[in-house]
Order: structure tokens, then sequence, then C-alpha cells
């Protein structure tokens, strides 16, 4: 069973990266600043998995805000209309 975004965000950053890679589905990436931002589906939410290439590592994982200037990112690579459930 799919966790909920609630149990997702307060797992460990290593469960969380596993049970992406398990269970998400890898929808695109964007740079953003000094990250390159890998964006999954998770059974009904969205997760932000931010990764920083100087340090070569996950430095966070987030749930996608719809209302971040970022969208924009995501906006001029995919149809917001997929990313609207």
């Amino acid at each position: 069973m799919r966790p909920s975004s609630y149990d997702f965000i307060n797992y460990p950053i290593k469960e969380q990266i596993q049970t992406l890679y398990a269970e998400g589905s890898f929808i695109v990436s964007i740079r953003y600043y000094g990250y390159k931002i890998n964006l999954f589906l998770l059974g009904d939410f969205y997760v932000e998995v931010f990764y920083n290439h100087k340090l070569d590592k996950i430095e966070k994982i987030e749930l996608l805000d719809f209302n971040h200037s970022r969208m924009k990112f995501y906006h001029d690579q995919i149809s917001l209309s997929s990313l609207a459930s």
C-alpha cells in the first residue's frame, strides 16, 4: 500500500528515496538554481527531489507546492493539466 503524503514526508530521507524509486513514477526534471529537481508522482501526490551536483547528493525531498514559482519551469516542459490532479 502506498503511503499518504503525510506519512511519506515524515519518513527518513533514505526511506523516501527507496519508496520513490520502488513505487513512484518519474515525470520530469528541471534545473533550478544549484539543483537538478526530479519530479515524481507517488500515488495521488507529486514529490520533488532536490539533487545538488556540486555535493553529489540529494539534499531534500518535498511535496510539490503548486503555488511556487518553480511551476513555470515545469510548465515549460509538460502540460500543467497533467499536474492538476
